[in-house]
């Protein structure tokens, strides 16, 4: 077969369709300081085996001050399909709605500045989109991990016992209530809404609870493969799961019924502890009771880290990271409840940004 016909089998393997009839897709990337990765990430997109001709980026910086911007802009300069707009507000969900709102795809990817793509992340996405009639696609969240302990934080992210979330350990494609990034048809942000400008972290989770109760579907496919880079310090680990816990709080006032009871475990395991310490100082029983719920919890923990490292070391930094993960994130809640007080009350159900209106 010459290599022409073999161009025009390779460009028309979609439905039959030729090129020019492929959906364009937008790849969003919100982004700040992160010069260590953005060429990584720029690189793995611009190197997707979707036609090129099909595909836009459209990066946001957060007001970057390490060269990140910069680099942005001498890279734009070689790479027609490459945009770059800035967010004053510096925060991801702003960055986002700054991007959807300049995109002009069909389809719309986000891709997070510390992942990686598979060559055909794209192309495998717009085909689940497609066959599925999902309005919300994505892969599983893969932590790469690096170092002793990076490793044993991409070990707890991946652990049912870390987060629980189901896109954190896909096996086989299904639906989901939230997922790793995500794709969507652009007619979902014109019916459902952009990001939420108020939620620093839980952004995504907010979103996605409003597509499903709008009557959208979310699926997860192992075949989306990418690669995350995971925190790799335990103070990095610490800061994430506690905004993480602080900021859902506002997505429970807003949306009580997008909570399960794995987001409440936490935060209520952590407030008994404190409870039966504190009551302990006039009654002994409670004392006693609290211990024995924090050793058996810490026996668990520990035997599912060595059981799955197989490693006295190696289990023993994924038992701290699980611990982190847990109670940063508890912790995080709790004070969330009281920083948030004030606004249990508040309305529930706001008008979302919507797309077009910046």
């Amino acid at each position: 077969m010459r290599w022409w016909a073999r161009r025009l089998k390779s460009t028309t393997r979609y439905w039959g369709a030729a090129v020019a009839e492929q959906p364009l897709v937008s790849v969003i990337i919100p982004m700040r300081n992160e010069a260590a990765w953005l060429e990584r990430c720029l690189g793995s997109v611009f190197s997707q085996d979707y036609p090129a001709d099909r595909t836009e980026v459209i990066v946001v910086d957060g007001m970057s001050d390490d060269g990140s911007y910069e680099t942005l802009c001498e890279l734009a300069k070689n790479e027609p399909r490459l945009s770059v707009c800035r967010n004053p507000a510096r925060i991801v969900p702003s960055s986002l709605n700054i991007a959807i709102n300049a995109a002009k795809g069909d389809i719309i990817a986000r891709v997070d500045s510390h992942t990686t793509l598979e060559p055909d992340y794209l192309s495998k996405g717009v085909e689940i989109l497609e066959r599925t009639g999902a309005d919300n696609v994505g892969g599983p969240m893969i932590s790469i991990g690096g170092g002793a302990v990076g490793d044993a934080i991409a070990a707890a992210m991946e652990s049912r016992f870390g987060i629980g979330a189901y896109f954190h350990y896909a096996t086989e494609e299904r639906e989901s209530d939230t997922v790793y990034m995500g794709m969507w048809q652009r007619r979902v942000f014109e019916n459902v809404g952009l990001f939420d400008e108020e939620l620093v972290r839980n952004q995504d989770d907010e979103f996605n609870y409003r597509l499903r109760k709008a009557g959208g579907r979310i699926i997860v496919s192992p075949a989306m493969k990418s690669a995350y880079q995971n925190r790799q310090s335990w103070q990095k680990l610490r800061r994430q799961f506690y905004e993480y816990g602080v900021w859902k709080v506002r997505v429970l006032q807003k949306h009580p019924g997008q909570m399960s009871l794995r987001h409440f475990v936490p935060p209520a395991f952590d407030f008994s502890l404190l409870s039966g310490l504190l009551a302990g100082v006039f009654w002994t029983p409670p004392v006693f009771a609290v211990s024995a719920a924090a050793v058996l919890y810490l026996g668990v923990m520990a035997c599912v880290s060595l059981a799955s490292q197989r490693s006295i070391p190696r289990g023993m930094r994924m038992f701290v990271a699980l611990t982190i993960i847990h109670h940063a994130w508890a912790l995080g809640f709790l004070v969330g409840s009281v920083r948030f007080a004030t606004r249990w009350f508040e309305q529930r159900e706001m008008e979302p940004p919507r797309l077009g209106v910046n």
